[in-house]
This record gives structure tokens, sequence and C-alpha cells, in this order.
């Protein structure tokens, strides 16, 4: 279904329309606009009617489009000149995990698309993060498997010692990265989508300029636009970044050294991943963690327990409520210099030597020399201000007609698969549906051995929004130890742990340490995105003996209240 008529405004963007290259003539479900009862795109404009729904006759494209005949006169009224026509429907700038998962939705609804991109396809999870850090995570999880004598012998098994070649394990993580970044060019060729190598500005409404540095810039025009630019590694004052002795995550996906001693700043799940991988190929760790406790964004008791078995039995010590305030590479044959404060006091602290520091403390959003300023936007602390329908908003408080941000670059959810979640809402709005994403239903995962994920809110954050609207929440939970398939392992270390309301069954939270904790995790988050409550997920069957069962005891152990067995409500933005 096309209808020609982008030179609409829609300000506040309820629903949007489908484009075409063709003259503006009204076109629906096939019927030309004179079986609608208007001669010509004018007369239709003309009408007093200030809102007019049109539904399409195909019943399997039954979309709602709204037009706003209004607004389109005031801007007549007013004497600005609103584009006729775009070489484009939808720019995406950025070609990381949100852009071309709104670019392939894109094509999906009938956009013509394109996605600019000044650096190399997949962004930062495919070349710098989750799929390269998989590679050295998998290795790191066959070497702890080869390396437990006490778990091989209760299996029967007997291993020679295990060794691994440094080279060969960073050949490994670089070629995965390069096969992903592969399928996802061709992917978006096979489909149609112009890939424009250059970096992309603002330059204007609708308008993107793109292009190399040394090289004549192009200049072309989009219905909308979406910034999908992600993030960087961000380091903070004081600390020099040498690259190979003082490294970001960018530096250490490379693998170029294993150190004997490496201190890495920050215990998320960054800073944890590499710990993983680092003591599993002989590494001794120093965590320099600024909260008073280690592991400060899970939820308390899930970090309690994951401490005590990624931590406290491997070489890892740590330092926590300080700063890194100076920390200087290695040189002329002296150790990397790490000087530590108190987080409360300011007060010197301690001086740490160590082979290398890896700095973990977080990312950074991407957005410089996007010309957000051609547009009157602001940023705050680097990160483009959006709404909850990733609507960016100007300096005065309103959205930006046709301009959208998503991913790392807008700061509300910093994960690839939120990013992508939310380019898909944005593209479902831009083609008539109305989409609003609860990010309380995405799930995150820490790669670990064994694995952490969670989705919702943690105990603390649920007892808080519990006494704020006057509720009770509820606590149930299951060990690993229970669970046949994970006692057949020999992994049975792992809690499951379930947060809800007993008065209406609502799922609040869920969180997860043990075996494939990652994999599991997306039950619940799919039955918080539906608004599925305890009482009726626990009729759902799982198969025994599968690890999924440690959900299946966790729900049927929840006590609830009321027999209510309709969905909670409806999604609600975060």
């Amino acid at each position: 279904m096309q209808a020609s008529v982008s030179s609409l405004p829609t300000p506040h963007r309820p629903h949007s329309i489908i484009r075409s290259n063709s003259n503006p003539s009204f076109r629906s479900c096939g019927l030309r606009k004179e079986a609608f009862g208007f001669q010509s795109l004018s007369q239709f404009l003309n009408r007093e009617s200030r809102w007019i729904r049109i539904f399409p006759t195909n019943p399997r494209s039954r979309r709602q489009f709204v037009f706003s005949a209004s607004a389109s006169a005031s801007a007549a009224d007013n004497g600005s000149q609103l584009p006729t026509s775009f070489d484009y429907d939808l720019v995406i700038i950025g070609a990381g995990v949100g852009g071309h998962g709104a670019a392939l939705h894109a094509v999906e609804k009938g956009l013509k698309t394109a996605i600019v991109e000044g650096d190399v396809m997949g962004g930062t999870c495919v070349n710098r993060g989750c799929v390269p850090s998989k590679a050295l995570l998998a290795v790191s999880g066959r070497m702890r498997e080869l390396q437990n004598e006490h778990h091989l012998k209760a299996l029967g098994l007997q291993v020679a010692a295990a060794g691994y070649d440094r080279q060969a394990v960073a050949d490994h993580a670089n070629n995965l990265a390069s096969k992903i970044r592969g399928n996802l060019t061709n992917s978006l060729k096979a489909l149609g989508v112009d890939i424009l190598t250059g970096f992309g500005t603002i330059v204007g409404p609708q308008k993107v300029k793109y292009g190399k540095v040394g090289l004549s810039d192009n200049v072309i025009t989009a219905k909308d636009i979406i910034i999908a630019t992600g993030s960087v590694p961000f380091v903070p004052k004081g600390i020099e970044v040498d690259g190979k002795t003082v490294i970001t995550s960018d530096h250490a996906l490379k693998l170029e050294i294993v150190p004997d001693w490496i201190a890495i700043v920050g215990s998320g799940y960054i800073g944890l991943e590499f710990s993983d991988v680092y003591t599993a190929l002989g590494s001794e760790v120093t965590f320099i963690e600024a909260m008073d406790q280690l592991m400060p964004g899970f939820d308390p008791e899930i970090g309690k327990l994951a401490q005590r078995v990624l931590i406290n039995p491997r070489k890892i010590d740590y330092h926590t409520g300080v700063f890194a305030t100076k920390i200087t590479p290695a040189k002329d044959g002296k150790p990397v210099i790490i000087e530590l404060i108190d987080a409360k006091t300011k007060e010197p602290k301690d001086t740490l030597e160590v082979d290398a520091a890896l700095i973990a403390t977080g990312r950074a959003p991407f957005t410089k020399g996007l010309g957000l300023d051609n547009i009157n936007v602001e940023t705050q602390r680097g990160f483009v201000p959006v709404d909850e329908r990733m609507r960016v908003i100007d300096a005065g408080g309103n959205p930006v007609p046709h301009l959208y941000c998503i991913g790392d670059a807008n700061g509300k959810l910093m994960l690839a698969h939120a990013a992508s979640a939310q380019g898909i809402s944005v593209v479902e709005q831009l083609t008539g549906k109305d989409n609003v994403l609860n990010h309380l239903s995405i799930p995150a995962a820490c790669f670990t051995h064994p694995e952490i994920s969670m989705v919702g809110l943690t105990e603390p954050q649920a007892r808080e929004k519990a006494e704020k609207e006057g509720f009770e929440i509820s606590i149930a939970k299951t060990s690993f130890k229970a669970n046949t398939k994970a006692l057949a392992e020999n992994e049975g270390e792992g809690l499951a742990k379930l947060i809800y309301r007993p008065d209406n069954g609502e799922i609040l939270g869920v969180h997860i340490f043990g075996m494939h904790a990652a994999d599991l995790i997306h039950e619940a988050s799919n039955a918080i995105a539906l608004g599925t409550r305890v009482q009726d997920i626990k009729f759902a069957v799982h198969a025994h003996p599968t690890l999924s069962e440690v959900l299946d005891e966790l729900y049927k152990s929840a006590k609830v209240n009321s027999d209510i067995t309709k969905p909670v409500s409806e999604p609600v933005s975060v």
C-alpha cells in the first residue's frame, strides 16, 4: 500500500505514511483518489475534517493511517516550503546492530532505505564488542573445562594438561567478527539497501551530508532520519591509554598480549567477562571498583553468589570504594603504575604496579560531529535526548519532526539488542503503527562461566517501586542443584530468582546465575513484554530433562493471591 503524500508534516507522528516516488496522486489499496471522492490532492487537503483515517480493504494489511490536513494547511499559511520528494524514505546514520535491524525492517515495510557508515559495517558489537568477546569467552570456557580436573574426574574423563596458542585464539575472534560483518553487509545489499560510505552529518531538516576526509561531500534528503551512531569506550580523566599496556576493550579484544598480572578498572559486564578470559588463560587479575561492592549493577543477591563462584576461587583480588585517578603506561622497563584514592574522602589510598591495565569503566555516546546544532538539539552528557518513541527532542523540549535516535547514542539502554528493538519500533511508527518499546522487558546477560542474566527490576528497585506505589512484592527462588540436566553436567552451582506482585501476579524481575543463564532468561523477558502473569505462565510445559525446568519450578513456587488471568497491562514505556 502506498500514498504519495510526503508533503504532509507529522510533527507529533501518532501514525505515519508509506511513501512512493510517483507523482502526488493519492492511492490506497490499489484505489485511485477518485474512489474516495477527491479529484486532487489539494481538494483532499482542503477538507474541513481535522483527521482522516484510511483503512485498507485488504484484511491482511489492516493498518490505520492518519493524515493531518490541518497541519499541512498551517504550514502553507506560515509560508514555509515543505519538500515534496526525497531521495530516500529512510536514511540511517550508523551501521551497527541497531542501524542494521532498522534497515532490514524498513525494507520489509516497503521503505526505500539507505544506511551511512563512516567506519566498518557492524559497529561496536560486531567489530569491537559482543561478537569477538564471545569468541574469546568460548575459548575461556573450554579452557576452564579442561583445567578443572575435579570436574573431569567426576565425569570419568582424563585429559592431559591443556594449553593454547595466543595468536590462534586472537585469530578466532577476528575471523568471527569478519564473518559476521560480511553477513551483515551481504544481507543489506541483497535487500536493496544503499550503503553510503562516509561520516554522516545532519545539515538541516530531512537532509544528510556524508563523505570521506579529503573528498567532496554528498548531500541526500530523506523523509525520516534515524541516528544510530553507537558509543566508544569511556576513559576517565587521568588515565593515559597507550593501546599496549593500558588498554580499553577495543584493544583487549585483539589479545595481543596475555599479561601475568592485569588490573581491570570497573567490575561491570565488560570487566567481569574479561576477568573470565584472562584468568582462564593464566593471568592474575586485580579489580578496581569505585562502589563499595563488586558488580554494583547486578541484583545484590545474585552478585554475592557470582562473587563466590566467579571471583573468590580464582586468581583475582580487588579494591572497592576507590578511584584510579592516574594510570601511567609501562615504559623504560617500569611497570604500569596506578594511583588510587578513596572514593568518598578523596584521600590517597594505594599505589599498584602491574603489567597491564584494562579500562572497563563503561561507554560514552559517539555523537560529536552529527550536526545536531543545525537543528537546535543539545546533547546531555553526549547523549541525544529522545522521548518514549525515540523521537529526538530539541533544546525547547519539542520533538524534532522526522528525526529519531536509537541505541547507545540515546543512552536509554546501552545494549545491542535494545538498539535493534528501538530501530524496529521506530520503523513501525513510520509505517503507520504506533509502537512504544517497554525497556523493562529487554534482557541482559554477562557471558562468564557460569553466566548471569536478568530482566526487569532488581530486588532493591522493586522494593522502592512498591513503597512508592503502595503494593507488596514477593520473592521466589530455585536452585540449579535441583535440576536434573544441571546435575548431569555436574554444573549444579546456580540460582534463579523471581520478583513479583503477590496481589496480581505481575512479574517485576527475573535474575539467573548458572549454566546457560543467558539462554534461559528469554522466557521471562517475553512474559514481561506480553504482560503474562505468574499464575498463567506456571501452566507452561517444559521438556524434561532440560535447564528450562529451573524456570518452571521458579514459577510454580510463586504464591499469588489473585485468580485473575488476563494480561497485567499494556506494555509501559520506560
